[in-house]
């Protein structure tokens, strides 16, 4: 797929005479010393400076730096006033805004709502160091600070509310971070080549009224950009019954061709493909069905109100993100649209090799002293060799920002970093802690048909099955790990990101080399969930690929001499997953003996795929035309804390609520000291204390159970029939569900 421009072409700008910085500057001190009487650029982050190829703006100052600018960084900015966004002056060119690595949401918020104390980007691993929604507030504070410098906003804060999109924390949906940040333009995905197009134009005299096209852009516009042909999204996929409301495109729509019109031009936008020229008298050849095509989707006062267009304008977003066909996404908010170019290009290898070869520190910027950074000491010695994912795993942003497309390095680069972290990095003891990225095993793999892969919208290249354009052959990787083990002073290579296990069993000789030499002792593998119900709403694999990566795993591990042992990741309250699915799972736990320390409940990130089904209870995963399945979805506190118990089966304190859930769900034999049994009976001071004057009463209060079957068991307790609790139970329930044992 190749790029518009090459990363490295752009002939450099003036300041390139000063050289490099040890690091980027983020104080006037520092650039005195640099000869500097301005910056051209200022980036503002929420992450402290970590000069490291792991920390986005790192990799971003060192990009700008490269291309000849002077780039300065405000790092966790004080944020109640403009003085601290004037530390280093007026930029030149304009600020670069980033809430940092992680979305300030989540960064700040637990999956349950509470607020953090800790923060792994923050110095000593304190809290509170960012504020909420870090893109907005600090580009209205650059704004403050000089109103007619541009603001460009970008990272992962940014990338998913790029559109209308819902919001887990207000709970409802919040219109493009463009319009309210009110910065002129927004860069999503990994930023490198639009980030640099930006800064040269700017640097040439150029507006941002004439850089409304760049790729992985996104402006604010009032009609869509001239000779760019549009069709309704509607006309694309089916939406099927929705409530009745108002035309959602209403009055103002401007150039935007129907359906019917393209077929008739012999264009199939339902099916993009290539589509040969045939020149029509003196006319220049057709272009490619998505080339100056813009999809027009339902407004944001439509989608805010109207849960199937939500879900129906999230599945067209999902499917223009492969930039060999993707076409721009057209979106009215009020009286203004936001515009959103194509995805950028993927790196090329060279591209991918200059980028991770600029002169890191590979260290925090000196001003933090010996406080410790959580982040930087957990990745300080490991070594991201790609980017993107093809999984497409529901729960997952890296789709809509990093892309399908495998970006990789060559091997001659990896190995330089190794041997550079080796020399360099304090207190490196011969342990390379991570050799992956995304997902350690997709390493240089990518679809075997060009044309295939220039077209192809599928969400995921492995599921419901192993797409049969898709390269399995993991050599190129096990070649890696082989010549990585050979580096003088290098003890120990080991994997710790997520293996993709149903593409590790294509390639049993990838799996042997893993289990083999790169296993710590323990592999942390995410099946995700048992049952099918959640996990076809996950877009994942059932556990005959689990089952069979762990025989290979075993069988591998025997051979060396090792005990070593799988550690699987669950997610609870998953849209999809019902009580029964969660009292299923934590089954196959019990059975297998595990029993886990910690557990995530699923959190619903912007954009994200199962975030719309978590909002709209549809399976936006499937055409809405005629689908009128209903998802369930845990969203109720209780319910939620009920699937975090289940998976921490083996801990007294959710007994009381698993207990309570199996006896309504007709399963209380589950409970007992049985070897089939998930939880044990109450104890005779946990009976004593609900036979306590008051003690049911605030029980009945607590579950909302109902007063007489309350007063019934509250009577069977205090004559000691704890068993007729059981019989109450499954007199209502005609035997317990299927999968319960």
């Amino acid at each position: 797929m190749a790029a518009d421009r090459d990363l490295f072409s752009y002939p450099k700008y003036w300041a390139e005479c000063y050289g490099t910085a040890p690091f980027l500057p983020m104080s006037r001190e520092e650039m005195k010393k640099l000869g500097w009487d301005s910056c051209d650029i200022i980036l503002v982050v929420g992450d402290a400076y970590v000069d490291h190829p792991s920390f986005g703006m790192a990799v971003v100052g060192r990009m700008l730096e490269s291309q000849g600018f002077r780039v300065g960084i405000i790092a966790q900015p004080e944020w109640n006033s403009k003085d601290a966004f004037m530390t280093l002056g007026k930029p030149n060119l304009f600020f670069g805004v980033s809430a940092g690595n992680m979305d300030s949401m989540i960064n700040r918020y637990t999956a349950d709502k509470k607020l953090r104390h800790d923060d792994a980007y923050t110095p000593g691993d304190i809290g509170g160091k960012r504020p909420d929604r870090a893109v907005l507030v600090y580009s209205q504070r650059c704004k403050e600070a000089y109103k007619d410098v541009p603001v460009v906003i970008g990272g992962i804060e940014a990338s998913l509310r790029r559109i209308a999109h819902y919001d887990y924390w207000q709970e409802k949906v919040r219109r493009s971070i463009l319009f309210d940040a009110k910065a002129e333009i927004l860069i999503y995905g990994n930023a490198e080549r639009p980030l640099v197009e930006v800064a040269h134009r700017l640097a040439a005299g150029e507006t941002f009224d004439t850089m409304q096209d760049i790729r992985g852009t996104a402006v604010i516009r009032k009609e869509p950009l001239p000779g760019w042909r549009g069709v309704d999204s509607t006309a694309i996929d089916k939406i099927g019954k929705i409530d009745p409301i108002p035309n959602p495109y209403g009055a103002d729509d401007v150039g935007c061709g129907t359906f019917s019109e393209f077929a008739k031009e012999g264009i199939d936008l339902t099916q993009p493909q290539i589509v040969e020229a045939k020149p029509i008298m003196v006319q220049p050849a057709k272009p490619k069905p998505w080339e100056q095509t813009y999809v027009k989707l339902p407004a944001f006062e439509q989608v805010s109100v109207n849960k199937p267009l939500y879900a129906h304008a999230s599945r067209i977003l999902h499917q223009e993100t492969n930039p060999g066909c993707a076409r721009a996404i057209f979106q009215r908010h009020g009286d203004r649209h936001i515009w959103v170019n194509p995805p950028a290009y993927p790196l090329t290898t060279e591209e991918m090799d200059g980028v991770f070869g600029l002169p890191y520190k590979r260290v925090p910027h000196p001003v933090y002293g010996k406080e410790k950074i959580p982040a930087y000491e957990m990745i300080k010695t490991s070594v991201n060799i790609m980017r993107g994912c093809f999984g497409g795993c529901s729960f997952c942003s890296i789709t809509e920002h990093e892309g399908r497309i495998i970006q990789s390095r060559s091997q001659e680069s990896i190995l330089k970093e190794i041997e550079q972290i080796r020399d360099t990095v304090p207190g490196f003891t011969g342990v390379i802690s991570d050799l992956g990225g995304p997902t350690a095993n997709m390493y240089k793999l990518r679809c075997k048909n060009p044309k295939a892969e220039q077209t192809c919208r599928r969400p995921s290249c492995v599921y419901p099955t192993i797409c049969e354009h898709m390269d399995t052959d993991q050599s190129p990787t096990v070649d890696l790990y082989r010549a990585a083990r050979k580096i003088t002073g290098v003890k120990k290579v080991l994997v710790a990101s997520g293996v993709r296990y149903d593409l590790a069993v294509e390639d049993p000789n990838y799996v042997r080399e893993l289990v083999q030499h790169h296993v710590g002792g323990y592999l942390k593998i995410a099946p995700e969930h048992t049952e099918e119900g959640p996990l076809s709403k996950m877009m994942k694999p059932g556990m005959g690929a689990y089952d069979k990566f762990k025989a290979m795993f075993d069988k591998y591990s025997k051979e060396a001499g090792k005990e070593q042992y799988l550690i699987p990741y669950f997610i609870s309250a998953h849209p999809g997953t019902t009580d029964q699915d969660m009292v299923n799972l934590a089954l196959w736990l019990k059975e297998r003996d595990f029993r886990l320390d910690q557990v995530q409940n699923f959190y619903p990130s912007p954009m994200a795929n199962a975030t719309t089904i978590y909002h709209t209870e549809l399976n936006s995963l499937k055409n809405l035309k005629g689908n009128s399945e209903k998802v369930p979805v845990a969203k109720g506190e209780r319910q939620r804390r009920l699937h975090k118990a289940l998976l921490r089966y083996h801990d007294p304190k959710g007994w009381p609520m698993i207990r309570e859930a199996l006896r309504n769900m007709g399963l209380a034999k589950l409970i007992g000291k049985g070897k089939t049994c998930l939880v044990p009976e109450e104890t005779r001071d946990e009976l004593k204390q609900k036979a306590k004057p008051g003690g049911q009463i605030a029980v009945t209060k607590h579950t909302g159970m109902n007063p007489v079957k309350a007063a019934l068991i509250k009577k069977q307790q205090q004559t000691g029939k704890s068993s007729g609790q059981a019989s109450f139970n499954q007199g209502k329930a005609k035997g317990p569900a299927s999968k319960a044992k």
